[in-house]
């Protein structure tokens, strides 16, 4: 009998990275009636979010990780980050349908090997669709191409505790000022963001809490204190984030994991792409209420997020478009208020 098991192999990139490829497993539920997931130990919390996905896997190293999948008897498994390991797992695992990157060192050991578009000069399409191109390759599909994540009880609890905490009672909005850069933390500049939430505070009057990992507590930390807002970075995790952006009058973010995990919990999201390098169509947040502030600072070509000497763009932000942003994503709750 053909095993109705299939594998979802998101081991590498950011939170954005998983959260995005989950619209795979979507894909893969249409064919197969369980799916499962192998992601980094760091990303584990986001699959487990995911409705469509039953079991997950961490990634050790290929050879004891494809030794602990051989006996679940997968029939498929799609890889949608790809490196020589995540290649290996499925081949070593003896899955017999192995859907992958072509034009790689590695592709070989894919039986079913699809082109990037990118590598065709497709720089519009959305990152979502993208992937649902190796789903495609075996038959399935996603039509709503909408990235899960799906809060718990637990996740809820916790953030009425950090709103507790703070005295937060009512609407508040939350900010999410960092991206995927730990290396460059140092030189992330926080003036931008400064005006920003100086302009939210004035204009709204709610509480402002500025959110990030423990390692942009720092930045948080100054953001808060020169513009009257609440830093909670490092004081949640990635499920307390999610429910308090469920919770959140609006989100404003940064390209980043957490703008992508606000858009798919619903919250109305601004998502920021402030380098002329970023490619707003291909990684904009997908939800039910979303805007886009694009780049407008003249950035040198060359200058891109992993390069960048000095992130100029983030000290001069278009606060007037960041703004209407907000404005587009919170009208139709204006609009439900009687009066």
């Amino acid at each position: 009998m053909a095993s109705d098991r299939a594998l979802l192999i998101a081991a590498g990139g950011g939170i954005g990275d998983t959260l995005l490829a989950g619209v795979v497993a979507h894909a893969l539920r249409s064919r197969y009636a369980h799916v499962d997931a192998l992601v980094l130990p760091a990303h584990r919390t986001i699959p487990q979010h995911d409705p469509a996905i039953e079991q997950v896997h961490v990634m050790a190293s290929p050879l004891p990780t494809a030794e602990d999948l051989r006996p679940l008897d997968y029939a498929a498994a799609i890889v949608t980050w790809a490196n020589i390991d995540t290649a290996l797992v499925p081949a070593i695992a003896q899955i017999p349908v192995r859907v992958g990157q072509a034009r790689r060192l590695y592709s070989g050991l894919f039986t079913e090997r699809v082109v990037v578009r990118s590598e065709r000069g497709d720089h519009t399409t959305h990152w979502t669709q993208i992937l649902l191109d190796y789903a495609r390759a075996i038959g399935c599909d996603d039509p709503l191409a909408q990235p899960a994540f799906v809060t718990t009880d637990e996740d809820r609890a916790a953030a009425e505790t950090v709103l507790g905490m703070h005295g937060v009672g009512g609407d508040f909005a939350l900010l999410h000022p960092t991206r995927g850069l730990s290396a460059q933390r140092e030189r992330w500049p926080s003036a931008g963001f400064i005006a920003l939430a100086r302009r939210l505070h004035e204009r709204d009057g709610l509480p402002l809490l500025v959110t990030g990992a423990p390692a942009d507590a720092p930045l948080a930390a100054t953001i808060a204190a020169a513009a009257g807002a609440i830093s909670i970075a490092g004081a949640t995790t990635l499920g307390t984030y999610a429910a308090l952006a469920e919770r959140a009058r609006y989100v404003v973010a940064m390209d980043s994991g957490p703008m992508h995990v606000a858009a798919a919990v619903g919250a109305p999201t601004v998502g920021i792409f402030a380098l002329q390098s970023d490619e707003p169509d291909r990684w904009a947040p997908i939800g039910p209420r979303v805007r886009v502030v694009r780049a407008v600072y003249p950035c040198p070509p060359a200058h891109r997020k992993e390069t960048c000497p000095d992130f100029a763009c983030v000290r001069h932000l278009d606060i007037g478009a960041i703004v209407a942003a907000i404005d587009g994503v919170t009208e139709p709750l204006t609009e439900r208020k009687p009066g």
